[in-house]
């Protein structure tokens, strides 16, 4: 797949890589970090620019994140705390636990949705739970177009600098996401820690 990636932006330009990013958002294997770079290293060998590159991706990627976004408006609460009704007893979660990450990510999704955009794969299902939460849409677009412009902005000058050795990129990608997902866990394991910890002590 990545053969026609590749094949698909030289031959489309900018079109092509505005395509492909807004395809990786819906469908996350397709990785930013193989398109950026090697959009970068396009602006050595063709007219494209480093600016035309990055704003073809922004452009792309906000378009796939507002699809996304509204599919996530769709998924009502309502819904997920009726399905809790049923079967939260097995997952053990309770319609209070739905209420109250909802109006946690209201008063700090904004942050959420910036720094997630800075995440390989989280990046583009962020936008679900924004959408979930009802996040303002003006506020959703400021901060996930503000954390894609850092994203593509850092890859595809990378992609620039290193020319030819666009691909040695990707090595160092995978020790940062390596670092990023052992931190997520580590978050993870915190909170859920605190939890169990909070619901002991009301009962």
């Amino acid at each position: 797949m990545n053969d026609w990636i590749l094949s698909f932006m030289e031959e489309f330009g900018y079109i092509g890589i505005m395509l492909i990013i807004a395809l990786e958002n819906l469908f996350p294997p397709i990785p930013s970090e193989l398109v950026l770079p090697f959009g970068g290293f396009m602006t050595t060998t063709t007219n494209l620019s480093v600016p035309g590159v990055i704003i073809a991706a922004t452009i792309g990627s906000v378009l796939g994140a507002i699809i996304l976004y509204w599919i996530g408006r769709l998924i009502d609460v309502e819904v997920l705390e009726k399905f809790i009704d049923r079967w939260g007893h097995i997952l053990r979660i309770t319609k209070e636990d739905i209420r109250s990450a909802d109006k946690w990510f209201l008063k700090y999704g904004s942050w959420t949705v910036f720094f997630c955009r800075l995440i390989p794969v989280v990046r583009s299902l962020i936008s679900i739970p924004a959408g979930m939460a009802k996040m303002k849409f003006g506020t959703f677009i400021f901060f996930s177009t503000l954390g894609t412009i850092i994203w593509n902005t850092i890859l595809v000058s990378l992609g620039a600098a290193l020319g030819a050795s666009w691909e040695n990129i990707l090595e160092y990608i995978e020790v940062y996401k390596s670092i990023v997902y052992v931190l997520i866990a580590a978050i993870g394991i915190i909170v859920i820690v605190w939890y169990i910890k909070r619901r002991r002590s009301y009962r």
